[in-house]
């Protein structure tokens, strides 16, 4: 008999605290700390007075008050996530796909079973946080009204406090969890506006009714091959623990080309997207339009915006895409304009996967040297390449071979099944990051081994990122930024682009140009378009 009082105390106090903390958690990772939660938030006080409404107002404000709280704490945690792998908040209406991709992600680096486990532990959390917010509440609601005027007197006083503390211009007294709520409120209706704003404007695209006629003619005969690299970012080539070693390789990749003829120069691009959702990127290059969501992205693919793909096709070019990440049906890939698409299972690879990546990037770069760039009678190639090696989980890690012994792939095998396993890279950060580098500088070297082997003066190479990594990796939680190279050995391919003001060589300073990826379309058409030049 003593004990229940003490076990129903124990509850309220549990309840009290749960709320709190609730009510005050940060959504970013960053700001989970002590001070965070040095807080009078003004929503405690709110649903205090609630709770005390009597008979069945009082049960619906207790059911309304823990929808709303478990939305609170779904969304932030929602938020958290995106924001280490994305740098965002979670967009309500632009990330509903994302479970959809993350459970093929989690397919390909742990297994459909593992992934299967999580999607069932994640429904069981959202469904166990809604029910203790509830059991949360009631408890609470117990306790004020077993002391009815008492606790509406307490509530009172504290409220008035509340209102002099902010008054004064203490910043710890405010909304939090309230002002999130509302924050994702308006960010669902911006989004919505956005949706039908881009369906009405991304048509008004001056190259859509263009002919091909005049167009690339500073490029005429030569094989364009514009390749994203797989989480290629600018934080390489300034942060820690990437810096010292990256940059060494870029400027061993600088010497080494410089001794093959070629000339180079760099800037950065800023991408609309971090961690993932490479597509985003690639349309963004090739269209001309800012795609940042998945919705613009759809409205994109159904739109008659000219694609860079579409524009050289119809000036002369035998447009394919090497996209090796490509594992199942792609009917957005029509909208682009490609003549050919090689994907996981048209591009004669044979080899193990590693991991998630389904071939290395070797293989990718040697099969198109082989299925295009080696025909007789052809016309020149545009090529949209995706390099995928350096795509998580990062491990195994793929090494060179000689280039006449790629073959079908199968001499990858005992790299593929080489290397320490996925679960085993990702127990700590600092070997996530080192496998990251590590895939990066196999990238690098590829290229530059692949310049050695098969470049000549009809090969022009436009490398950039296609986004950073996730900002747990990266450590930059800010950064959209990643490099972009030109390639070439043709010094009238450089001088075409001389009032871009790239810096020369692969490594770009912090004075290099910066643009949106959008902005890198129309700046090429005029740049390689006599006609179109700027002042024509």
């Amino acid at each position: 008999m003593i004990q229940r009082p003490v076990v129903r105390h124990i509850f309220t106090l549990a309840a009290l605290i749960g709320l709190f903390v609730a009510l005050t958690m940060p959504n970013r990772l960053l700001w989970v700390t002590p001070h965070a939660f040095v807080f009078f938030p003004l929503e405690i006080l709110i649903i205090g007075l609630l709770l005390l409404l009597p008979g069945r107002t009082g049960i619906v404000a207790r059911i309304g008050l823990s929808v709303l709280l478990g939305l609170s704490l779904l969304l932030r945690g929602a938020d958290l996530v995106t924001h280490e792998i994305f740098a965002r908040p979670f967009n309500l209406i632009f990330d509903s796909h994302l479970l959809a991709d993350g459970s093929r992600l989690l397919t390909g680096v742990l297994g459909q079973f593992a992934a299967l486990g999580v999607a069932l532990l994640l429904a069981l959390g959202a469904a166990l946080l809604c029910w203790l917010a509830f059991a949360m509440l009631g408890r609470l609601q117990q306790m004020l009204r077993a002391g009815g005027r008492v606790s509406a007197v307490a509530l009172v006083v504290l409220l008035l406090s509340w209102v002099v503390l902010k008054t004064t211009g203490w910043d710890r007294a405010d909304t939090f969890a309230w002002d999130q709520l509302v924050l994702h409120g308006q960010d669902t209706v911006r989004s919505l506006r956005d949706i039908r704003e881009f369906e009405a404007s991304v048509n008004e695209d001056l190259w859509a009714t263009r002919s091909g006629d005049g167009l690339f003619d500073r490029l005429q005969g030569k094989d364009v091959l514009v390749i994203f690299a797989e989480s290629y970012g600018r934080v390489l080539l300034e942060r820690e623990p990437f810096v010292e070693s990256i940059t060494a390789t870029l400027q061993e990749a600088e010497h080494t080309l410089a001794q093959e003829g070629m000339l180079m120069r760099s800037a950065f691009l800023t991408a609309p997207t971090v961690g993932g959702l490479s597509w985003l990127a690639h349309a963004s290059v090739l269209s001309g339009a800012w795609i940042d969501s998945e919705t613009r992205y759809k409205s994109l693919i159904l739109s008659r915006r000219a694609t860079l793909n579409r524009l050289f096709r119809d000036a002369g070019w035998r447009t394919v895409a090497a996209m090796p990440a490509i594992s199942m049906a792609w009917p957005e890939g029509q909208y682009y304009g490609y003549d050919h698409i090689y994907h996981a299972h048209n591009f004669g690879y044979e080899g193990l996967p590693f991991n998630w990546v389904t071939m290395p990037d070797q293989y990718v770069m040697s099969a198109l040297q082989r299925l295009e760039r080696e025909r007789s009678d052809r016309p020149p190639l545009m090529a949209e390449i995706a390099l995928i090696s350096s795509h998580a989980p990062w491990t195994p890690i793929a090494e060179l071979v000689p280039w006449d012994q790629v073959g079908d792939g199968r001499i990858f095998d005992a790299q593929a099944q080489a290397g320490p396993a996925p679960e085993e890279v990702w127990r700590d950060v600092d070997s996530i990051r080192d496998h990251y580098r590590q895939s990066i500088e196999y990238m690098l070297r590829t290229l530059v081994s692949f310049v050695q082997e098969y470049g000549d003066d009809e090969l022009v190479i436009l490398l950039l990122g296609d986004h950073p990594p996730a900002p747990m990796v990266s450590g930059d939680s800010n950064g959209f930024d990643v490099p972009v190279h030109l390639i070439s050995r043709d010094p009238d391919v450089l001088d075409a682009i001389s009032h871009w003001r790239w810096q020369p060589g692969l490594l770009p300073d912090s004075e290099a140009p910066v643009w949106r990826m959008d902005r890198l379309r129309d700046q090429f058409i005029e740049a390689f378009s006599s006609q179109y030049r700027q002042g024509k």
